[in-house]
C-alpha cells in the first residue's frame, strides 16, 4: 500500500557512511543485510551515527542490476574502513511516498508509485532512494514494513 505522494520537495544534502555495491539482481538479498550490519557497525564504532533511518540510494535502474549506495546518517566526518566510506544522501527535487508491506513488494511499489508521479506531469530524475523506516526489527509481521520511497525529478 502506498501513502498519498508528496508534493515536490527540495532536500538538502546528509552526511552518511555508506557502501557502494553493484550486483546482478538476484544477488540483492544476500549482501544487503551483511552491507547494513557493516555500515551500521562502522558508524556506532566512531561515534557519528546512525543518525536515521537506513537507507539505499539508486543510480538509475538497470534491467538486472543493481547499482547502489547503502547507509546510513551521521552527524560527523567518516574514517574509511574496508568497504565504508563517506558518502551522502543527495540534495535533490524530489516526490516521496511511504510503502507499507514486505520487502518483495517494492518492485511493484516503485512502478505505480513512479507512474503517478510521471500522471501528475512530472519528468522523472535519475536517481531514487528508499529510508527503511520499520522492518524486521519491529517483528515478524512482514505486512507491517514501512519503507519511505524518495523519486527524484527534474525541476520544471
Amino acid at each position: 500500500m502506498l501513502d498519498d505522494p508528496s508534493a515536490p520537495i527540495t532536500t538538502t544534502a546528509q552526511p552518511a557512511a555508506i557502501i557502494h555495491i553493484t550486483v546482478p539482481r538476484d544477488q540483492i538479498q544476500e549482501v544487503m543485510g551483511p552491507a547494513i550490519q557493516e555500515v551500521i557497525a562502522a558508524a556506532t564504532a566512531q561515534g557519528i551515527g546512525p543518525k536515521g533511518p537506513v537507507f539505499a540510494n539508486h543510480f538509475g535502474m538497470t534491467p538486472g542490476i543493481f547499482n547502489f549506495d547503502v547507509g546510513v546518517p551521521v552527524s560527523g566526518a567518516v574514517q574509511s574502513t574496508e568497504r565504508v566510506i563517506p558518502g551522502e544522501i543527495p540534495a535533490a527535487t524530489i516526490i516521496r511516498t511511504v510503502y507499507t508491506g514486505p520487502y518483495e513488494g517494492l518492485g511493484e511499489a516503485w512502478g505505480d508509485f513512479q507512474d503517478i508521479i510521471e500522471g501528475q506531469g512530472h519528468t522523472l530524475g535519475p536517481s531514487l532512494w528508499e529510508r527503511y523506516l520499520s522492518g524486521p526489527e519491529c517483528g515478524g509481521d512482514s505486512s507491517t514494513f514501512r519503507t519511505e520511497l524518495n523519486q527524484t525529478i527534474i525541476p520544471s
